[in-house]
């Protein structure tokens, strides 16, 4: 047996990341950021009010002023505020000439033509132009993991494109003559229930999946079925067919796929339970996981192994969680046995 970190190294140096290419913005939630965001322009592009109010001169106020005009959002400032004027202004519209404060509407009376203010500040409620970001700033750095708060960045700037690192799309195929898809049960069958569930981990984890079906215990069969998977997208998965029976012949099949192309084949029995058996290949660079059969053990292999390399793949420097430290309600007994026991638990939160 090989120890789980050990496995786990041995992928991740085979695997490499995908090769960014352009990907609209409005698309982009979720993708790794492969080049450098620079503002071409200032954000706000103009002096604006961040409230409701009047645009005044500072030094005017406290004290009672001409209204000379109104100015709403989305429309540029034609006249000027002189001595003892203001100008009703709308949140967003651009500062008039003269004007160096706003007071909010609160803190106001209007009376017909004139409107009485309370005092205020020069710069009071003024977004200056380039306030949020500055022409020629650096915004986001390669290696950015973007999120909705950074689409919204980035359509402020006007890139309706970027370079990033795209999704992986990642087949999944369940092999053995004892699973079904639709129907009745057979004596001796089961329902396929692994290859729904890493569907599901796919795209819950922002890949692509790819369903590639079921293929039984035949080593042509499975053969066509990999190297079809393997061709039409950048990761496999499957599920079955990795340990010692007379009928396991996935890892046969990956071992003999990655000599053809000079590629990277590991089987292996890890020192983890659940689990132990393991099976990866390199076919070019497409990376194939021979996961268990059992469904628990497909789940933990697909998080010890899988996850950490797709996420390599998609161009994440993050690719292991941060250890969570917890302190167990009741004792966890387990023979000693020269594995690692992964067990399932519940965490909660005491304040």
């Amino acid at each position: 047996m090989i120890p789980l970190e050990e496995a786990r190294d041995r992928i991740l140096g085979a695997v490499a990341p995908l090769e960014p290419r352009p990907v609209a913005s409005a698309d982009a939630t979720g993708l790794v950021l492969a080049e450098r965001i620079v503002a071409a322009e200032p954000v706000p592009p103009f002096a604006n009010t961040g409230m409701d109010g009047y645009a005044v001169r500072a030094v005017d106020t406290p004290g009672r002023l001409r209204v000379v005009g109104e100015l709403p959002a989305g429309r540029a400032p034609t006249t000027p505020v002189g001595p003892g004027e203001a100008i009703r202004i709308m949140t967003g519209a651009p500062m008039p000439s003269g004007a160096d404060a706003v007071v909010m509407v609160e803190r106001t009376r209007p009376d017909g033509d004139e409107v009485e203010v309370e005092s205020a500040a020069p710069g009071d409620h003024v977004r200056a132009a380039g306030g949020d970001v500055g022409a020629g700033d650096e915004v986001f750095a390669p290696g950015t993991l973007l999120t909705p708060a950074h689409i919204g960045v980035l359509a402020s700037l006007g890139r309706r494109s970027i370079l990033c690192f795209p999704r992986p799309r990642v087949a999944v195929v369940s092999t053995g003559d004892e699973l079904v898809v639709d129907g009745p049960l057979a004596p001796g069958q089961i329902r396929d229930s692994n290859r729904p569930m890493l569907l599901a981990l796919l795209a819950a984890s922002g890949c692509e999946p790819i369903d590639g079906g079921v293929v039984g215990d035949d080593e042509a069969a499975i053969e066509a079925a990999l190297t079809s998977a393997a061709a039409g997208a950048d990761a496999v998965l499957t599920s079955g067919a990795v340990s010692v029976g007379d009928y396991d012949f996935v890892k046969v099949v990956m071992d003999r796929l990655a000599r053809a192309r000079g590629g990277v084949s590991i089987w292996a029995q890890v020192a983890i339970k659940p689990a132990k058996p393991l099976a990866f290949a390199m076919l070019g660079p497409v990376p194939v996981f021979g996961l268990p059969g059992n469904p628990v053990s497909s789940r933990v292999s697909f998080e010890c192994f899988a996850r950490p390399a797709l996420r390599l793949l998609a161009g994440r420097t993050d690719v292991l969680p941060e250890p969570v430290w917890a302190r167990a309600a009741a004792a966890m007994p387990r023979r000693a046995d020269g594995k690692v026991h992964l067990d399932r638990v519940r965490r909660s939160e005491e304040h």
